[in-house]
C-alpha cells in the first residue's frame, strides 16, 4: 500500500513514521511518500524517517517530492497535515485577537477563523488534484486544523474524507494510566465538535469509570486540561483542554498577554528538531518531539488508516464525520466529533445518549459559527468574515467583530485573493 503525507516536511512527520514502524503487521505499507514545497526540510525529514523505519526493521520505502501529482499517484490514503503560512501566520493568529481582549488561539475564535480562511481553499485544491490523479476511491484523512471546518469543506465537495484529532486518544491514554488498565480496554463516550468536546463516559469492561476518575483523580485531570476538578464534578463530565478558552476565557487572555505565543515555542522546538534529524547517527525518535504537540496522533492515524484501507471488519474510532442525526439538535450535514464505526466503506457516527443542555447550547452555537466560517472561506468577503466572528461565542459583539475582521483580513491578505479588492 502507498500512503501519502501532504505536509510531509513537518517536524512532526517522524512521529507518524514511528507509529507506522511500530505497527508493521497491521498496516501493510510498502511506500510512504512525503509531499512538501520546502525541499530542504523535506530532505532532512525524509532521510530521518527512512532511518527510523530501517532501525525498526520495517521494509517500507520513504519517497520525497514537491510534486503533489507524483506524490499521490497510486495512493490508497492521503494524510493532510498542512500549516498554510507556517509558524509566522500562527503567531499572528495567537496575538491579534488580544487587542480586543479576545483569546488568541490558532484553532478557535478569531485566530481559528484566520487559519480556516487560509487553509480551506488550499485543502480543496489539493483534494481535487488527489481525486483527479489517484481516483475517487482514495481516502483523505484530515489532521489539518481547524479539523471540523476543513473536514466539512471536503465532504461538501464530495470527497472521501474523515477528520482526525488527537484529543480523544490522548484522554484515553491519560485515563488508562490513572485506572491502571491497558488503553485498548478503555472506551470513551466522547461528544461534541472538534476542539469543543467532552468525555461523558469512560467505560472499562462495560462499567462507566468516569465518576471514579473525577472523584479520585480530579486534580490530576484538572492539571492536564487547565480547569478545576470542582467544575468537572458539577458537570459530571470532563471537558477537553480546549474548553478552558470558553470556561476560563478572561484568565486565559490575561495570561496570553504576558506569555510568548505558542508559535514562538514551537518554532524553537522545530529548529532544534531539524538539527537532530540531520544527525545521521540518530535512528530513534528524539525526546524533543514530545514538546512539538499532537501526542498520540501517530497511533490514532495508523489505526484509522488501517480501518479505512483494509481492517478486519468494523472498528470504533473517535473521528470527525457527518452528524446524520447522532446529535438531533444539529443539522445532519454538520460535522461532529464522536465515536464512529469505521470500515473500508467509511465512518458512520454511532448513536449518542441525550446531551445535557449544559453543553448542547454551546455545541449548537459553535456549529452555527462553523457554517459561517466555511462560507467565508469558500466565498470570501470581509463582511462574511465579520458575520462569522459575530456568531462566535468568544467574540459576539459587533464592534469587536468588525475590528477583528479588519485586522484579520489585513494580516492575511497575501493568502486571500479576494482580500486585495476587499469586496463583499
Amino acid at each position: 500500500m502507498k500512503l501519502t503525507v501532504v505536509g510531509g516536511g513537518s517536524t512532526y512527520t517522524p512521529e507518524l513514521i514511528d507509529g507506522i514502524a511500530g505497527r508493521r503487521t497491521s498496516l501493510a505499507v510498502d511506500e510512504i511518500v512525503l509531499v512538501d514545497p520546502d525541499e530542504n526540510r523535506l530532505a532532512t525529514v525524509g532521510a530521518f524517517s527512512q532511518r527510523l523505519l530501517a532501525h525498526a526493521g520495517h521494509p517500507a520505502k520513504i519517497t520525497t517530492t514537491s510534486d503533489l501529482e507524483r506524490g499521490v499517484d497510486g495512493a490508497s490514503a492521503v494524510l493532510l497535515q498542512l500549516r498554510v503560512g507556517g509558524q509566522a501566520a500562527r503567531a499572528s493568529d495567537e496575538t491579534f485577537p488580544l487587542v480586543c481582549d479576545c483569546v488568541g488561539q490558532e484553532t478557535t475564535g478569531a485566530g481559528g477563523l484566520a487559519k480556516a480562511l487560509r487553509t480551506v481553499p488550499v485543502v480543496l485544491d489539493i483534494a481535487e488534484r488527489v481525486r483527479r490523479i489517484a481516483g475517487d476511491d482514495t481516502w483523505i484523512v484530515d489532521f489539518t486544523n481547524p479539523v471540523g471546518i476543513v473536514t466539512r469543506a471536503l465532504l461538501e465537495a464530495g470527497h472521501r474524507a474523515v477528520g482526525l484529532c488527537n484529543v480523544a486518544i490522548t484522554f484515553q491514554r491519560w485515563t488508562s494510566a490513572l485506572l491502571g488498565v491497558d488503553p485498548s480496554a478503555v472506551r470513551l463516550r466522547h461528544v461534541g465538535l472538534n476542539h469543543l468536546s467532552w468525555e461523558t463516559g469512560v467505560f472499562v469492561d462495560g462499567v462507566d469509570r468516569l465518576p471514579e476518575l473525577v472523584e479520585r483523580h480530579g486534580d490530576a485531570l484538572g492539571a492536564h486540561i487547565g480547569l478545576p476538578a470542582d467544575l468537572m464534578r458539577r458537570l459530571g463530565m470532563v471537558p477537553s483542554y480546549y474548553l478552558k478558552y470558553f470556561y476560563d476565557h478572561d484568565d486565559v487572555v490575561a495570561h496570553q498577554k504576558t506569555a510568548p505565543p505558542r508559535a514562538e515555542v514551537v518554532a524553537a522546538v522545530e529548529k532544534e528538531l531539524l538539527d537532530v534529524y540531520g544527525d545521521v547517527d540518530v535512528v530513534t525518535k528524539p525526546e524533543q518531539l514530545s514538546q512539538r504537540g499532537g501526542a498520540y496522533y501517530s497511533e490514532a492515524a495508523v489505526q484509522l488508516v488501517h480501518a479505512l484501507t483494509g481492517g478486519q471488519g468494523a472498528e470504533q474510532h473517535v473521528v470527525n464525520v457527518r452528524n446524520n442525526g447522532s446529535l438531533p439538535f444539529l443539522p445532519d450535514d454538520a460535522v461532529v466529533e464522536l465515536p464512529a464505526e469505521v470500515t473500508t466503506a467509511g465512518a458512520v457516527a454511532l448513536p449518542v445518549e441525550p446531551v445535557p443542555p449544559t453543553i448542547s447550547g454551546l455545541i449548537s452555537h459553535v456549529t452555527a459559527y462553523e457554517y459561517l466560517a466555511l462560507d467565508a472561506a469558500v466565498r470570501g468577503g470581509r463582511d462574511r468574515v465579520a458575520d462569522a466572528l459575530l456568531a462566535h461565542p468568544l467574540v459576539g459583539q459587533h464592534a469587536i467583530a468588525d475590528r477583528l475582521a479588519d485586522e484579520l483580513v489585513a494580516r492575511n491578505a497575501d493568502f486571500l485573493p479576494w482580500a486585495k479588492g476587499r469586496g463583499a
